[in-house]
Order: structure tokens, then C-alpha cells, then sequence
């Protein structure tokens, strides 16, 4: 039988991990949270989280040290083989989960610019554990690989070719999340729809959208970085690059400062004021909260729109993350506006966040939740039965 995997996909607040038995079966699932704060364990099993240890504050290779320790302490790591990474950005080179090695992370740091808030904490995670945990392998699983297939001309801004050639291109994120939920599609909405035009709405605190054709992706609403396109509930989506070079240009902005205002201080929190989280918009009564969900819905018909355009129609549109698996109004108000394309809400369905929410006429409407740790376990698995062939 193979040997266990353990995920990891550590971010800069939040270490999430699975432990999945040689089978692909999950064995644990949790998180350590508030890792630069006042960090603590919590299991994820059933609907009752419960909290094991608090570790000291630190960063995200901290909090996975820690976790380990606890792990190895606990009788769970008898059979563990590899650890598989969420890493986000892969660049140009990476369209499969590779094992990672001293040239490959140099490769990977020279991308951290790209995706600041995620590919730092995850490669200073890796490094960590290979120095802690020399005989395990090690497997990154790109968020950018599922879309490095799609056609140049989407994947192309209109500059210079020089720069496409250095590398300034669209590479889309969430890859590993579309993976997943193009692997449930056909069960979820029938194989000749899940082949046809499909639009995936992943809707979280990052959130994105993906058209994909026989399964594959064809176009993306994120680009070079994963601040492009859709807001998102810190960060700003699809902006004028005017906007940047004006904020650049006012005394005292850096490009820190901006970055930081971009990332940090912006959509859902910086339209309201209030929070980054959907559920405490929709919950308040203040103007605010209620414009910045306005304006979220409003982004998420027009990328929807735009995507519908580049698919040439719809087949099926489906929801995912925090926010398209949990928020009925939402998706509500958002498919509302979508009669031009004959779609047709079931209320009591949407209420339940049923599999299917759509009336039973025009395109397939669907809620699929993801499962990216999932993902990275069946990758890091392969490898790993690879790797013993060998």
C-alpha cells in the first residue's frame, strides 16, 4: 500500500492541512490559524471544530513545525511518505506537480513577486520541513498549471512582445480548484454540459472566474498576479492601471504603500469599511456594506458576461469557495440578472445549496464544493507511486 500524504497550503494568517491514507482517503483535516497572533489547531472533522494546541506565534513554517511535532506525537505520521505544497505561482514552466529540490525553490522565490501573499509563506514552509524532514519527499502543486494550456491570445496583454517573452502574461489562479471541480462536473451536471461551455464562479476572500471547453480552460479572469479581475474581499480585481501610476505619483507612496492598498485595504473591506467577509455585509444595515456587496455582484455579472462571450454561450455556470457554496443570496441576485441567458433559479433549491439550483431550463446552474487539499493529495500520491517504481 502506498505511504500516507500530508497536505499543506500555508498562508500568510492561516496554515490549512490534510492527512490522506495511501488510498486517497482522508484521515484529519484542520488548520493553524492566527499563526502571527495568538495561533491554535483546530480539527475540521464534522461540523463541530475542535481546538488541540496553540503553538507559539510565529510565520507559517513556524505554525508547520509545530504541526508536525503534534502530528508525529500523536501516532500520525508512522506511514507518512510525501508532503504535497499549494504552491500558487508556477510561471511558465510548470503545468504538472513536480518534487521539489534546491534549484526548483530558487526557481520558485524568483516568482514571489507575483503572487506576495501566498508564494513566500509557502516556500518558506517548504524549506523548513526539508531541512526537519530530509526523507520525506516533497511535491508542489501549481495553482497557475491547470490553465497554462490555454490559447496564446489569452494568455497575452498588449504590450511589447518582449515582455510576453520575459514572461508578463496572464497565468490565472485557483487552479487547483477549477481541477476539482471540472472532476466533479460531469456527475453534477451531465457529461455532455460538463464538455460543453462551462463558467466557474470560485468565490472566497480570493476570488475568480474560469471558462473552460471539454474541460479544459480556455480563458481566466486573473492575470499576471492574482490581484487582476474579479474583487475580492481585501483585493481590488480588475483595475485601471491609470489608478496605479496616479497613486505611485502622490508624495509619500511607495510602491509598498500601494501594494499594500491593492492587496490589503481594498474590495469588500475597502468599498465597505466595515469587513472582507460577504457574510458580515449581507448581515448589516449600513449603506456601505450594502454598496460594496452591490458592487461585488455587479463585477461577478460582468465577468460572467465576459467569459459567456468568449465561450460563444453557456451550457453550465457553477459556484464554488466560501461564498458561491454558502451564499444563497448571492447567487440569487446574481443569476437574477442572468434571464438574457435563459437562466432560471429554483429558490428552495438554492436555500439548501442543493448540487443543482437551476429551474430545470436554460444553462445548468450548479454549487460544487472544492476541495483543493484533495487535489494536491491524488498529485503528491502519483508522485509518490512513481517515485517507488523507480
Amino acid at each position: 500500500m502506498p505511504d500516507d500524504q500530508l497536505v499543506l497550503n500555508a498562508g500568510s494568517a492561516t496554515v490549512k492541512f490534510g492527512l490522506y491514507d495511501g488510498q486517497g482517503r482522508l484521515r484529519l483535516r484542520g488548520l493553524v490559524e492566527r499563526i502571527s497572533e495568538a495561533p491554535r489547531l483546530r480539527l475540521l472533522q464534522g461540523e463541530a471544530p475542535t481546538e488541540r494546541f496553540r503553538p507559539l506565534a510565529g510565520g507559517p513554517a513556524d505554525a508547520a513545525e509545530a504541526l508536525l511535532a503534534w502530528l508525529e506525537a500523536e501516532g500520525l505520521l508512522a506511514g507518512l511518505g510525501a508532503i504535497g505544497h499549494r504552491v500558487v505561482h508556477g510561471g511558465t514552466h510548470h503545468a504538472a506537480p513536480v518534487l521539489l529540490d534546491d534549484a526548483l525553490l530558487d526557481d520558485l522565490e524568483a516568482l514571489a513577486t507575483l503572487a506576495p501573499l501566498h508564494q513566500p509563506p509557502a516556500l518558506a514552509t517548504i524549506r523548513r520541513l526539508r531541512a526537519q524532514q530530509p526523507r520525506l519527499l516533497q511535491v508542489a502543486c501549481f495553482d497557475t498549471a491547470f490553465h497554462r494550456h490555454q490559447p496564446r491570445v489569452h494568455q497575452l496583454f498588449a504590450l511589447p512582445r518582449r515582455l510576453a517573452d520575459e514572461g508578463i502574461l496572464r497565468y490565472g489562479f485557483h487552479g487547483l480548484s477549477y481541477a476539482h471541480v471540472a472532476r466533479r462536473l460531469p456527475e453534477v451536471v451531465g457529461a455532455e454540459r460538463a464538455a460543453g461551455r462551462v463558467v466557474i464562479a470560485h468565490l472566497g476572500q480570493g476570488c475568480s472566474l474560469c471558462a473552460l471547453r471539454g474541460g479544459q480552460s480556455l480563458a481566466s479572469s486573473m492575470g499576471f498576479t492574482a490581484l487582476d479581475g474579479m474583487m475580492m474581499g481585501s483585493r481590488c480585481g480588475r483595475l485601471d492601471p491609470g489608478v496605479v501610476l496616479h497613486l505611485l505619483r502622490q508624495p509619500g507612496m511607495t510602491a509598498e504603500q500601494v501594494e499594500r492598498l491593492l492587496y490589503h485595504d481594498s474590495g469588500l473591506y475597502g468599498v465597505s469599511g466595515i469587513s472582507a467577509d460577504m457574510r458580515d455585509l449581507l448581515a448589516s444595515d449600513h449603506p456601505q456594506a450594502a454598496e460594496a456587496v452591490e458592487l461585488f455582484v455587479e463585477r461577478l455579472l460582468q465577468e460572467i458576461g465576459a467569459l459567456t462571450a468568449t465561450l460563444g454561450g453557456l451550457d453550465a455556470l457553477v459556484f464554488t469557495a466560501g461564498i458561491g457554496e454558502h451564499s444563497a443570496e448571492i447567487r440569487e441576485r446574481c443569476v437574477a440578472r442572468l434571464g438574457w441567458l435563459g437562466a432560471a433559479l429554483d429558490p428552495a433549491a438554492n436555500a439548501h445549496h442543493a448540487p443543482r439550483i437551476d429551474a430545470g431550463t436554460g444553462p445548468a446552474l450548479a454549487v460544487i464544493p472544492t476541495d483543493e487539499e484533495g487535489e494536491i493529495a491524488a498529485a503528491t500520491r502519483q508522485l509518490l507511486e512513481a517515485s517507488s517504481r523507480r
